[in-house]
């Protein structure tokens, strides 16, 4: 029996570790072809060590998010590949810095908004006409909780508002690729998982009490089949559930 994603072409960005790591394993060992975009080649080489050992390929795309021209060159070289690609998992993001609003440093004010928000728009902009060229074109965003809680946290203004952002870009996208298009597109927010990044907001937290990146990607890549069908909605992994976007009262 062919494996599910046998044949499509996935690309992962922030796959080197946590979400991006998981999602990559799981594509692969249902069978599609991941290009793996990261910062370092140490560990764009060990996650295509463990794609292999599941009988999988990858292709290796060292990158840095921040270097928008690279996306571009990006995208040509995968049209002149394969034409297209089946799935964007857009999982890389920062968390920027962790202090009231008017303490902000402008250069990490920047930085966050580059990586969480103006790296993903180069990204629709660079992967859309590959995404239109396939039969199931599926973009998955990952945001957070910190984006749409009605309460918000202190101290995390740049994050929240980077995901914010985000959210709006991808629902956007959504919009303008629902009724003319094969593509679907949906934002996927993990909650609290054991990832480097939970470790650095809240140090005194046990790890072992939050589930793992690899419980979620197991979860979450149903977003990425051919099957899938919703767009423009939020799918939230603590309940298993999908939900639309309230509308202002």
């Amino acid at each position: 029996m062919a494996a599910p994603l046998a044949n499509r072409i996935a690309l992962v960005t922030g796959a080197t570790r946590g979400i991006g790591r998981a999602m990559a394993l799981e594509l692969a060992r249902l069978g599609a072809h991941v290009v793996a975009l990261g910062r370092t080649q140490g560990g764009l080489e060990e996650l295509d060590d463990e794609i292999r050992k599941l009988g999988g390929e990858a292709t290796l795309a060292p990158c840095d998010l921040k270097d928008f021209p690279a996306l571009d060159r990006l995208g040509l070289a995968l049209h002149q590949r394969w034409k297209r690609i089946d799935i964007l998992v857009a999982n890389a993001g920062i968390l920027g810095p962790v202090t009231p609003l008017a303490h902000v440093d402008p250069p990490k004010w920047e930085e966050t908004f580059a990586v969480n928000v103006t790296a993903n728009w180069r990204l629709i902009r660079s992967m859309d006409p590959l995404l239109r060229a396939s039969d199931a074109g599926r973009a998955v965003f990952i945001t957070s909780g910190a984006a749409s809680k009605a309460e918000p946290s202190p101290f995390l203004g740049a994050y929240a508002g980077s995901k914010a952002a985000l959210d709006m870009l991808a629902r956007t996208y959504a919009a303008e690729t629902a009724k003319t298009t094969n593509v679907r597109v949906m934002l996927a927010n993990p909650g609290p998982l054991r990832t480097r990044m939970r470790a650095t907001l809240m140090p005194g937290e046990d790890p072992l009490t939050l589930k793992t990146p690899e419980e979620f990607a197991a979860s979450a890549v149903k977003l990425c089949a051919p099957e899938w069908t919703r767009t423009g909605m939020l799918y939230e992994f603590r309940s298993d559930s999908v939900k639309r976007f309230r509308e202002p009262a």
